[in-house]
């Protein structure tokens, strides 16, 4: 049975991977002062980013609602979500499957960017087996639990001022010049993996972390979510390239909701 594939717009899909997979993006709302924007593909992100950097307000978005989920659960569906604990999206996609009068499945990926995308990915992979829905289901609860997300910032205000950081970690990156390591921590909040000094040692630490994981990575993809640092999150798929064998390393721009809390120049890996 082919499903539905929705996801919310934290997860970063450009739009030719939107149709190849064939998969529907539900927008989150974004907040710039008193401004808000829809997370689609309307936005103008160029523009948003400059009025961002601009904004001496608070920073921030809102979850999906329960409608708009509902606008798009015409058939039965398998929907991907930003954590649980970072967003009432959730809770508004489970609210719609309730209601709708097909059969859906919501998935909490307990991580978002690339690790929602990674999900997504992994989600259609399996439907495309042809297998039960139990048996997807299961497969996907099982790599969500064991699927790892680590981010590297260049600037933390957003990730502060909404509850994501803590001030002081902030700070300490701030005065020291230490680039911070954070990922998610397994139970959908964001945790503090490492303090490193410069860019390479940075990255150098990001792809030891695939091999400590004792994930494995022959026949499966990993994402790697940029804002505006394509250079960087090339120079970081080769290395992985170069020490592992994943099927596929999809490299993907970050879409609003993903850019407001990486800000310029984050990147974000999922695997």
């Amino acid at each position: 049975m082919d499903y539905k594939i929705i996801v919310d717009s934290s997860s970063d899909l450009t739009p030719e991977l939107e149709q190849k997979m064939g998969i529907v993006t539900v927008p989150l709302h974004l907040r710039l002062g008193q401004q808000e924007y829809m997370d689609d593909a309307e936005l103008d992100l160029a523009a948003f980013m400059e009025e961002m950097a601009a904004c001496k307000e608070k920073v921030g978005t809102s979850a999906a609602t329960p409608a708009a989920f509902s606008d798009v659960m015409t058939q039965d569906a398998f929907v991907v979500t930003l954590s649980a604990k970072l967003s009432a999206t959730y809770s508004s996609a489970m609210l719609a499957a309730k209601d709708a009068l097909a059969d859906i499945h919501v998935f909490d990926s307990k991580s978002a960017s690339a690790g929602g995308t990674l999900v997504a990915l992994k989600v259609r992979e399996l439907v495309s087996k042809g297998l039960p829905k139990p048996q997807i289901i299961e497969g996907v609860n099982s790599f969500i639990d064991n699927m790892k997300t680590y981010l590297v910032l260049e600037r933390f205000e957003n990730l502060i001022r909404n509850g994501r950081l803590g001030v002081v970690k902030g700070r300490i990156a701030s005065m020291l010049n230490v680039k911070l390591l954070l990922g998610a921590d397994g139970q959908g909040e964001i945790g503090l993996y490492a303090k490193v000094r410069g860019t390479k040692a940075v990255l150098d630490k990001m792809v030891s972390l695939i091999g400590d994981s004792g994930r494995k990575t022959s026949g499966e993809n990993a994402v790697i979510s940029h804002c505006n640092n394509q250079s960087l999150a090339d120079q970081l798929a080769g290395m992985i390239r170069a020490r592992f064998d994943f099927k596929e390393i999809f490299i993907i721009p970050t879409r609003g909701t993903s850019s407001l809390y990486a800000d310029n120049k984050g990147i974000i890996l999922a695997f």
